[in-house]
């Protein structure tokens, strides 16, 4: 079991070109074909309509798109060249949200980047990040602002609850797991999904011991009072020299909008590693 099909999601925000480096990395660690899907803030026309000299401001926007566009382009097609690599560049036009999910559904791995509110070119649409989390079908890995990791995949933490997002995000690393020197499952007691138990760290403990060639450590504990678990994870994550959290990603479509679970929206919004979601 191995990722053949690498996507990742290019803008013209601070962090692209090293969310770029960081795809390609993991397409030759996997021997995958790595698909450039560029997608960035687009407004519909009629939000110009109240403007004054509306179609001049529209035409220079396009403009300003296709420009940045083409410098995305030629960016992902060099590093390509350099890394020596297999991929395609995607342009999707329309609807931005909806053409990256799209696309998704036909990778084995999606690779997106932190939120960043304080740079506004990384925003393409509300609640852009969740809505491909939740509805792409497949594993997400989250890169952080600060991806300069010298491994990615060789120290696993696997943040298990007994829940069905944790298990199928359990399944989908499989391909970092088998490759992993180190794998371990963390379980917080208080945060165990309704039905399951301890008992299931020692299930999957051993399920994965059958994919990798050292032993699988459990480790339970409880988190502090001003944590929350998604913090306690990456707490232990950090202290623990992981280079790689797995978790599941909780949430809900309400009214038209995807809600996110209290330890997903943490994990999200103080990840310092990369983080591979799935639910």
């Amino acid at each position: 079991m191995t990722y053949k099909t690498v996507m990742v999601h290019l803008d013209t925000s601070a962090g692209a070109h090293t969310r770029l480096s960081f795809a390609l990395k993991l397409a030759r660690k996997f021997d995958a074909h790595l698909d450039g899907v560029f997608a960035m803030f687009d407004p519909h026309p009629v939000g110009f309509y109240a403007m004054t000299g509306a179609a001049e401001h529209y035409d220079a926007h396009r403009k300003f798109l296709a420009q940045k566009r083409d410098e995305a382009e030629r960016l992902f097609r060099a590093e390509l060249s350099r890394a020596g690599a297999p991929g395609t560049w995607v342009a999707p036009e329309g609807y931005a949200v909806a053409a990256v999910l799209q696309r998704s559904r036909t990778a084995d791995l999606i690779i997106l980047g932190q939120p960043r509110p304080k740079d506004p070119e990384s925003f393409v649409a509300d609640n852009f990040l969740e809505t491909v989390l939740l509805g792409a079908g497949g594993p997400v890995l989250l890169v952080p602002e600060t991806c300069g990791f010298e491994s990615v995949g060789e120290r696993v933490l696997v943040g298990w609850n007994g829940g069905r997002e944790a298990a199928r995000a359990v399944h989908d690393a499989i391909p970092f797991i088998a490759r992993a020197a180190r794998v371990t499952i963390a379980a917080v007691p208080s945060a165990f999904a309704p039905g399951s138990s301890a008992a299931s760290c020692a299930e999957v403990a051993t399920m994965l011991e059958r994919h990798v060639t050292t032993p699988v450590d459990v480790s339970r504990f409880d988190h502090p009072v001003a944590l929350s678990t998604g913090e306690t994870l990456l707490e232990y994550a950090t202290d623990g020299g992981y280079d790689l959290l797995v978790a599941g990603a909780y949430g809900h479509a309400r009214f038209q909008e995807f809600i996110l679970g209290g330890a997903t929206r943490s994990i999200l919004s103080s990840m310092t590693l990369p983080v591979l979601m799935s639910h």
